[in-house]
């Protein structure tokens, strides 16, 4: 390269065949310091490329691409790219320059070493032969092949492409080879054989021109199996490293494609800027999603339609509404502190009409398409409501802008409904797929079959709308996995795709190339595609992180409160409206407590509509019995069914919280059975008989006033049995006397409320007391008095919403731990069932067989997780408490971890180890001892001589925080344990006792198979903050608040499964 090129810096090439920093997480430094000893690099080594000017126009893409040229002149290279950095247009550009044709090869995870070099068809007589695949027709042509994706692409996959790559020299599986130019003229000229000859013998000629682009993103340093610039891969390519543009850069790129920017693009600008530049990973990572060919899609919508709100659009980049709660926090203040703040107009009325074959919706107006296959017209029932209206206002202009459309939304809310209405109103055909977790590439695009012992390769919806220029409306795309939806990257980005039947769809079919061949787009294909929200309780891929960039994306939410109850009176007219709003505010809190954390499923529109429609076409059916169809599920987790009962007892659907065991199995046995009071009263009794059910049990007594006799009350024979009923023990019921159960065959009856409202006061007193006592027998039992109990509750109280959104977490976790799976396209195994076609045309991975993969999102666990707590209970703990209270802060997050965790012992073991000045490893809670009752919790945090209250008053000063840390990631990283997760609880008084962050840092990252995390509860000043930038991005959180407590730990749960 130096010989060729005699000007260009020595470090420049020594970077682009070792790109150090892309890779390198700690070694940085030491790299840098051995290539300062070579005296031409002393002045090159802090220099990055391309960051060297100010950047005018497009000096650094001219630059790069300058390298580009350079380098393609004398080998194959890589570039390495954040993703919407331009990598594709920059290739494209300079393939245009050197007039060089190319072909684009999209990489997936599933591909196979035989899907890059060749792929079995038939020809019309059934005989099975082996044809080129793009890559091989590319060598022997001499384009340039762009590998798209070599970070996707499994790396025993890539080992076809070592020979290629380094000798110009490939083996088909057809028996033929490829060797390269300077070979195939040796063998011409010293054997004296002809191109024929050669041919004959299966020796075919690699051009002399042919070289290999691949294209990927940066290496995820963070995970293992996300580093894929591993020693091989660095030995096959020259390395090319591609940034973002600077902000001047990006200007000047929309100022001369738009015109000049408006106020509002300059600051949408400015918050790109911010986010790639900020120290904060869960910010960094959003950055993003506004990538270049993002902030290009912005600024051509908000030229053509200047009204386009500002706030709306960012909402709509980031999905804001199905962020984490910590990073939505942060994302929100980060665009406030730019200027970018929600409007305070009211919300503008939006209506349609269909006039002179014109659709006009607000707005926004678009002649009605028109086509002869109504048949695939998408006609069906729906009711406007005007929010869905101003959604379906900017997908019209979206599409009047060429951009394809993504909708993400929860289940229920009307995705499909929407989609199917858009397309309705403008007159588009539509094609549908419904993709799955076992779509795969071939799937997606083409159906082989076999007809008459042909291989006929039927077109999938996909290919049948780039033909015929339909809509293609893809839904559940969160269900498929995303190395197999990436393949959809090249067709949005740039109007390619290679389907597996060997044919090509392309923008323009390429002058002199064989039209049957090429599949040329239609200019009116369009792609809708319609996902869920990643994660739970939904269990789909993050579709909206992998490719969001490349459309215009779009949230669907549910309608507000009075668009729902208009919905609602459409759908069910004759159900009073009073029971309509009441379902609307018993659904707007469910929803409200599942953005709180509080609920796992974000109950939908979809949900009330069926209840409505129900009671429209039954109106005598119970309420009870209709909301027990749409809540069936939810009793069986104890705190649901608590939440769900206090919701429906607020908005006053009952008196009682109906969602009950006991109160369900009463209903459906039919049972009239309530608390019933008969008196019997004379001149010489007044008795009471009481009736109750309580925890399953059926009480009767007779209550006697003083000097009163006793008289057994009459019952009502029936026919139906109560059975399984027990009388409570006669000394359990103080001032009463137990008469026993209701016999067997004996029906109690109901008692109005007027009557029971008559039960004197001395019998309520009675009650009431009955309950005190029973209460004070509790503390009794476990040994707790009063005032325990009062001291308790100080902190206990002050998380009981957060016990509950945290047990709502707990019971979402999934499997971490690798499972044996099927792995597909084996050589040897058992027969795949899916690839029988392939067998019977001579494929030879057909097999299936059991290996170690990652389990799938909501995979059940077989082992439990193993939670470690390790607590500060240092003297600065309690001497700084008055500061800002972080002692009682870390007692109400000890509180929360022991309350929470109750009951979850299968799923997650926990246990909680503290470290002061004097010890660094002090037992408070061990794995298999966690304590049952509140005393016990209570002795732990503040009563007694060894908690942990007592123990950073009295300890002696010091900081053991380093030791503990690293003596609890060992002795975890030998648990036998589906993952172990290790929280460090402390102050960020580091700095005084000598304690460096690399070394904290270096402790955290020390043991792979453990995830260790700290948490910053105090502060002096700033400390934490700076701390916080000196750590593993991801590893560290601050604590102002126990609220946000279960919060930190959802990402900390939950993100190893994202990042993987």
């Amino acid at each position: 390269m130096l010989e060729k090129n005699p000007t260009v810096d020595p470090y420049e090439i020594i970077y682009q065949l070792y790109p150090y920093k892309i890779f390198l997480k700690d070694a940085v430094d030491s790299v840098e310091t051995l290539l300062s000893k070579f005296n031409k690099l002393t002045d090159l080594v802090k220099k990055t490329p391309g960051n060297t000017k100010t950047y005018i126009d497009t000096d650094y893409q001219n630059e790069f691409i300058g390298k580009m040229v350079r380098t393609v002149m004398i080998s194959d290279f890589c570039i390495v790219g954040p993703n919407g950095s331009g990598k594709n247009m920059l290739v494209n550009e300079m393939a245009q320059i050197l007039d060089r044709e190319v072909e684009n090869i999209v990489l997936y995870q599933d591909m196979t070493s035989r899907d890059l070099v060749q792929q079995r068809t038939t020809l019309d007589n059934g005989d099975t032969v082996w044809n080129f695949s793009p890559l091989v027709s590319a060598a022997l042509e001499g384009r340039i092949a762009i590998l798209d994706g070599i970070d996707r692409i499994h790396p025993s996959t890539l080992t076809v492409l070592h020979r290629l790559i380094q000798d110009r020299e490939l083996q088909l599986h057809d028996g033929r080879r490829l060797i390269s130019s300077d070979r195939y003229e040796f063998l011409q000229k010293e054997f004296n054989l002809t191109e024929e000859q050669l041919k004959a013998s299966g020796v075919l000629r690699i051009h002399s021109d042919f070289r290999i682009i691949a294209i990927g993103e940066p290496p995820n340093t963070q995970s293992k199996s996300g580093n894929w610039l591993s020693p091989e891969m660095l030995s096959l390519f020259v390395f090319h490293e591609l940034r973002t543009l600077s902000k001047h850069e990006e200007t000047h790129i929309v100022t001369t494609k738009f015109g000049p920017l408006t106020k509002s693009m300059h600051r949408i600008i400015d918050l790109a800027h911010v986010l790639r530049a900020t120290s904060d990973q869960s910010l960094k990572n959003l950055s993003g999603h506004l990538s270049t060919r993002q902030l290009l899609r912005i600024a051509a919508r908000i030229k053509h339609y200047p009204s386009t709100d500002p706030y709306e659009i960012i909402q709509e980049t980031f999905m804001i509404k199905f962020l984490p709660s910590l990073t939505k926090q942060a994302l929100e203040k980060t665009v406030q502190n730019i200027g970018i703040v929600p409007t305070t107009n009211t919300t503008k009325t939006v209506n349609y009409e269909i006039k002179n074959n014109i659709l006009t919706i607000g707005e926004s107006s678009a002649p009605l398409y028109n086509t002869e296959n109504l048949m695939k017209v998408p006609n069906i029932l729906f009711y406007d409501v005007p929010q869905h209206l101003r959604l379906m206002e900017k997908l019209l202009q979206d599409f009047q802008l060429g951009h394809h459309l993504l909708l993400v939304g929860n289940q229920g809310v009307g995705k499909n409904k929407i989609a199917d209405r858009f397309l309705q109103l403008l007159n588009r055909p539509r094609e549908y797929i419904q993709l799955h977790r076992d779509t795969t590439v071939q799937t997606l695009t083409t159906q082989p079959t076999v007809k008459d012992g042909v291989l006929v390769h039927e077109d999938s919806p996909l290919v049948k709308a780039v033909k015929f220029g339909h809509v293609l409306v893809i839904d559940e795309a969160d269900k498929a996995p995303t190395h197999v939806t990436c393949i959809l990257k090249t067709l949005v980005e740039s109007g390619q795709m290679i389907l597996s039947d060997g044919r090509r769809i392309a923008s323009k079919v390429p002058a002199g190339r064989d039209d049957e061949n090429y599949i040329e787009i239609h200019p009116d294909f369009r792609i809708i595609v319609l996902a869920n929200r990643p994660g739970f309780p939904f269990l789909g891929n993050d579709f909206f992180g992998a490719l969001g960039d490349l459309f215009s994306s779009h949230s669907v939410d549910n309608p507000s409160q009075q668009a729902e109850i208009e919905l609602l009176k459409r759908y069910g007219p004759d159900v009073p409206i009073g029971t309509v709003e009441r379902l609307v505010e018993v659904f707007g809190d469910l929803r409200t407590m599942a953005d709180q954390g509080l609920l796992s499923y974000p109950y939908s529109t979809r949900e009330v509509v069926n209840i409505v429609k129900h009671l429209q076409e039954f109106p005598d059916s119970d309420i009870e019995e209709v909301i027990f169809n749409i809540f069936d599920f939810d009793k069986y987790t104890p705190e649901l069914t608590e939440t769900l009962g206090e919701v429906l007892v607020k908005h006053g659907f009952s008196s009682k919280n109906i969602m009950t065991a006991e109160y369900v199995a009463a209903k459906r046995a039919k049972e009239n059975i309530q608390v019933t009071v008969k008196r019997y009263s004379g001149k010489e009794t007044n008795d009471y008989i009481i009736i109750i059910i309580y925890q399953s049990i059926l009480l009767a007594w007779t209550l006697t006033p003083p000097s009163m006799e006793r008289k057994t009350p009459t019952t009502t024979p029936t026919s139906e049995a109560t059975p399984g009923l027990e009388a409570p023990a006669a000394e359990t019921l103080p001032d009463w006397e137990a008469k026993g159960a209701v016999p067997s065959g004996q029906r109690t009856q109901s008692t109005p409320d007027e009557e029971k409202a008559s039960v004197p006061e001395h019998v309520q007193r009675a009650a009431r007391e009955m309950g005190r006592k029973a209460f004070q027998e509790k503390l009794k039992e476990i040994g707790m008095s009063g005032y325990d109990h009062s001291v308790y509750s100080q902190f206990s109280d002050a998380v009981s919403r957060q016990v509950q959104s945290l047990r709502v977490i707990l019971g979402n976790l999934q499997a971490k731990n690798k499972e044996r799976q099927w792995s597909r396209h084996q050589t040897s195994g058992e027969l795949d069932d899916v690839k029988l076609i392939d067998g019977l045309l001579g494929e030879k991975t057909i097999y299936r067989r059991r290996s170690e993969q990652e389990p799938e999102l909501g995979t059940p666990q077989t082992k439990p997780k193993h939670f470690r707590v390790v607590v500060d209970v240092s003297g600065s703990m309690y001497r700084f408490n008055s500061y800002d209270g972080r002692l009682d802060r870390e007692l109400e997050a000890v509180v929360l971890v022991m309350e929470a965790f109750e009951s979850f012992g299968d799923k997650i073991k926990y246990d909680i180890i503290g470290h002061s000045g004097e010890a660094s490893h002090i037992v408070f809670v061990s794995k298999d001892g966690s304590p049952k009752n509140n005393k016990e919790r209570l002795e732990i945090i503040r009563v007694g001589r060894k908690t942990m209250h007592a123990h950073a008053q009295y300890c002696w000063s010091g900081d053991h925080t380093l030791e503990a840390t690293e003596q609890a990631i060992s002795s975890l990283a030998e648990e036998d344990c589906d993952e172990a997760i290790l929280v460090v609880m402390s102050d960020a008084n580091l700095q005084r006792y000598g304690i460096p962050p690399s070394e904290l840092a270096a402790a955290l990252t020390s043991k792979p198979n453990v995830s260790a995390y700290t948490v910053f509860i105090g502060s002096l000043g700033d400390q934490a903050e700076r701390l916080l930038q000196k750590l593993p991005a991801g590893r560290a959180f601050i604590c102002n608040d126990t609220k946000e407590l279960p919060q930190i730990l959802k990402q900390i749960f939950f993100f190893f499964h994202s990042s993987t």
